[in-house]
């Protein structure tokens, strides 16, 4: 097992540049998962990890050792893509044993090893099928088994459970962080999908446009987004935000909404009287009053058994509201929701940075 460190990289394709000086230290053992949208750069960094890029400048080290100018496999890496890659006209033995018989070890270490796989991924059954008699499930498996028996020092996932159903994704998620927690191989994964990222990383690197927004343990995001961005981009249903006037009088804080109504700003909030501000509150963080409030019409009522969710509008905002309770509002009646001011934040309208006092 090793750390990764990554320091000032960059990366230009052309004129084009995707990475701009990034800075990331990744313990070792842990489960680090780099997470934005599409085009964010998250890719093209485990691929720089990898050696499969090459970096414009800057330093990626993986223990003590400097990998910038190192072949990848030379890199003791290992990595698990989202097209499995299996080898079509080998069986799962023949596939997790490959990379083994390339190394010329003796027979005694590939079976050993690639018994201990099989047994670690509950393929032990399937070792003489080839990949095309395999579920999507089956196969990502076998790729991970493919990774395990390098022994590597870290490993690398690059969306891997992107081609699967919805309901194979939770199962093969459980299955990707027990794995973790067994091998302790410190693990760098990427994934667009911020629920992925919530439930498997010890660590969060969230990006967007070849930077760094935030680094952090899944609830340090959640609960102390530093920007909109951040604080839109984890948690589902996403945040709302409501634009808005800070009004500062003496000890007194609070928010003029677009509407001319008026509520407590969040407890702990800086920004200075007149500023123009963005309430951020969590759906799960509302709660239904009598009045006051944020008056909000009804759109469209979710019931999923355990939650109701509620879209809904205020002026020209969209909303949503989650409750453990069950409600049955007409569509278009007004509810007022009250933000729990605890769990509120307050930010920037300009900059979109969290105003903290």
């Amino acid at each position: 097992m090793a750390s990764v460190t990554i320091q000032a990289v960059r990366k230009n394709f052309g004129e084009t540049a995707v990475l701009h000086g990034v800075d990331i230290d990744i313990a070792d053992g842990s489960f680090t998962v780099l997470v934005g949208p599409s085009g964010c750069g998250k890719s093209t960094l485990l691929r720089m990890i990898a050696g499969l890029e090459e970096i414009t400048s800057g330093e990626i080290r993986i223990g003590s050792k400097r990998v910038n100018d190192v072949l990848p496999k030379e890199r003791d890496i290992a990595m698990v893509f989202q097209n499995y890659a299996l080898y079509p006209h080998m069986t799962v033995r023949q596939n997790l044993a490959f990379s083994l018989m390339l190394a010329k070890k003796d027979k005694a270490t590939i079976e050993q090893k690639v018994g201990r796989a099989a047994e670690i991924l509950a393929l032990s059954a399937l070792m003489d099928r080839y990949p095309r008699q395999l579920s999507g499930g089956q196969r990502q498996r076998v790729a991970m088994g493919r990774a395990i028996v390098r022994d590597p020092q870290v490993f690398l996932y690059d969306e891997p459970l992107s081609n699967l159903d919805a309901k194979l994704r939770v199962a093969m998620r459980s299955e990707l962080k027990e794995l973790h927690q067994r091998l302790k191989t410190t693990s760098v994964y990427v994934t667009h999908d911020q629920i992925e990222a919530m439930t498997m990383g010890d660590r969060i690197v969230v990006m967007k446009d070849g930077r760094i927004e935030q680094v952090g343990s899944p609830l340090d995001l959640y609960d102390h987004p530093t920007n909109v961005f951040v604080a839109g981009f984890i948690g589902s249903p996403a945040m709302n935000f409501l634009p808005a006037t800070l009004k500062r009088s003496g000890g007194d804080a609070h928010l003029v909404l677009d509407d001319g109504s008026r509520i407590a700003a969040p407890l702990g909030s800086g920004g200075t009287d007149g500023q123009p501000v963005v309430l951020g509150t969590r759906p799960e963080h509302l709660q239904l009053a009598r009045e006051g409030g944020i008056a909000s019409k009804v759109v469209v009522l979710e019931p999923t058994g355990a939650d109701t969710l509620i879209a809904c509008r205020h002026g020209s905002t969209d909303m949503a509201a989650v409750f453990r309770e069950r409600h049955d509002f007409a569509p278009g009646s007004t509810i007022h929701l009250m933000p729990d001011l605890a769990r509120a934040h307050l930010f920037d309208a300009g900059s979109g940075v969290r105003l903290a006092a």
